[in-house]
């Protein structure tokens, strides 16, 4: 079994891109994504994995914003000459490291070690490979949000951030929910939908800065709740049959199961909202420094996304900068507290 060390990594990580691009007549199913301002085709075998790209990514919606082609390679032993992933042959395995010596070479990259799990993104070609023991041998929380990392690592190079937060807005104008996990993020967002706010996404949005405005786009149409909250929000009379339950203990179905009008294209972002569960009978709104709101933004953001750690703090840094940065006491109710953040916007604070 090959072992792949810090001097020879980014040689492995071109020849297994060169591998994919000579086999790619050999994979199964080819598909097309479509996301703002980029279009990727993806290369894979059948599989829960594959049917997540159809399932959970948005199609592009944003009319007129030119798509940047792109190609990622979903492989595996098995598609023609394909080989099987190496392990890592050192006694340390340095993130930061491993990083720094991809993005000397113009590349990207994460490895995932109890799986041989390797992902590889050359920037300049817009090329991507993730090379796993089998058709689904990804971690549990890739079905979820598919090709997050090539993502993350487009969209970064172009100055934007994939932002873990959940988002609200009304009539074009937006909050973004933050905080850890647990905090009340997606129970809030599905509790918006439901009353009939908008959304771009909850757990990860494309959010970039256009002049002064922080506009948050969709990438993903994902939404979970553990029983206790999908039986709170009454969601068994939209969805009587939601399935089992994911990796989380969660169910996890999309936005258009329960708002057949599905993700809004964009969201004018005007201020950031760190939820926190209280018990109260009344939710409010009232000012965070800036400095806990970066503290309940980045450090998910940075964490689940490997590479670009100082360009994410720069950018998150800058977002709570530019938004004011409040805490949402959440009631009990999930039509109030709808009621709350559309309040709220109607105010125009900005």
């Amino acid at each position: 079994m090959r072992r792949v060390t810090l001097d020879d990594l980014a040689d492995y990580a071109r020849e297994l891109l060169a591998a994919c691009e000579a086999n790619a007549d050999a994979f199964p199913g080819k598909s097309r994504v479509e996301l703002p301002g980029l279009a990727i085709d993806v290369f894979s075998d059948h599989g829960e994995l594959a049917r997540a790209l159809g399932h959970g990514m948005v199609a592009e919606i944003a009319a007129g914003r030119p798509a940047t082609p792109g190609r990622i390679f979903l492989a595996h032993p098995g598609i023609g000459s394909i080989p099987q992933p190496a392990l890592w042959g050192e006694a340390l395995f340095h993130p930061n490291m491993f990083s720094e010596r991809l993005e000397a070479n113009g590349l990207r990259g994460h490895y995932f070690h109890d799986l041989s799990y390797w992902q590889f993104y050359d920037v300049e070609k817009r090329l991507g490979v993730q090379l796993m023991r089998s058709a689904d041998g990804c971690p549990p929380w890739e079905f979820g949000a598919p090709l997050r990392c090539f993502l993350h690592w487009e969209y970064a190079a172009r100055g934007m951030r994939l932002t873990h937060a959940g988002t609200l807005g009304k009539g074009g104008r937006g909050v973004l929910l933050a905080g850890a996990g647990g905090a009340g993020k997606s129970g809030t967002v599905a509790s918006g939908l439901l009353a009939g706010l908008d959304s771009v996404g909850d757990d990860y949005v494309l959010v970039e800065f256009d002049g002064d405005r922080s506009l948050a786009r969709p990438l993903f149409t994902t939404l979970k709740q553990d029983r206790a909250g999908f039986d709170r929000l009454g969601l068994a009379r939209l969805l009587p049959d939601p399935g089992l339950l994911n990796w989380q203990g969660k169910y996890q179905f999309r936005v258009q199961d329960i708002c057949p009008r599905g993700v809004a294209s964009e969201l004018d972002i005007v201020a950031l909202l760190v939820p926190q569960i209280s018990g109260a009978a009344q939710s409010t709104i009232t000012p965070l420094a800036r400095k806990d709101a970066l503290m309940a933004l980045a450090p998910s953001g940075i964490a689940q996304m490997p590479g670009e750690r100082e360009s994410g703090f720069r950018f998150f840094g800058e977002l709570t900068r530019r938004l004011p940065c409040y805490t949402l006491t959440l009631g009990t109710r999930g039509n109030e507290i709808a009621e709350t953040i559309a309040a709220f916007l109607d105010r125009g604070n900005s």
